[in-house]
């Protein structure tokens, strides 16, 4: 089984520039994973039924099937910790963006969509990786969850690659 990723495919600079900026436990630090998670679910799924491309949807399942197993594996180490996620302002943001995102992407079609949806994937992806590097794995005090983080990171940094080959691909084709 491949290492899934903690990650989401919302919006992006908004959220995750919140959390370097607050403090976070690992309460807050496993909201703000199931939320992503659940956000990048969500924009996946609706890809992976509206994409015109092959590859997209392809790559829109991919992202659904990843995101989905490490939330299961998110909220079974919550349980086994005995944390019960906190909601704060930045899992508040991730979620309300995300909504923003599909709610825009659903105004789209064809190869529009299928660029909005990739270019997305690419400016999160990253974002997510930066949040880990700088807050999430530095500010988790249970030394679980900071394995877990650490142990998704390289899934987060093989799924940026994907998406910017994609989207070069995409851009190529236009």
């Amino acid at each position: 089984m491949r290492v899934p990723a903690i990650v989401v495919a919302g919006l992006l600079l908004v959220p995750f520039a919140s959390v370097s900026a607050q403090s976070v436990n690992d309460a807050q630090i496993a909201s703000i994973v199931v939320t992503a998670n659940q956000v990048d679910i969500d924009a996946g799924t609706l890809a992976a039924s509206r994409s015109t491309s092959r590859e997209v949807r392809a790559f829109a399942q991919l992202m659904v099937t990843d995101h989905t197993g490490v939330n299961g594996s998110a909220i079974a180490l919550a349980k086994k910790l005995n944390v019960t996620p906190q909601d704060n302002p930045t899992s508040r943001s991730l979620k309300a963006d995300g909504a923003k995102n599909r709610d825009h992407l659903k105004t789209l079609k064809g190869t529009a969509f299928d660029k909005a949806y990739v270019e997305q994937e690419v400016a999160y992806h990253q974002q997510v990786i930066d949040a880990l590097d700088t807050a999430l794995i530095p500010s988790a005090a249970n030394g679980e969850l900071k394995a877990l983080l650490i142990k998704v990171r390289p899934a987060f940094v093989a799924h940026l690659e994907h998406a910017r080959g994609l989207l070069a691909s995409l851009n190529k084709a236009n």
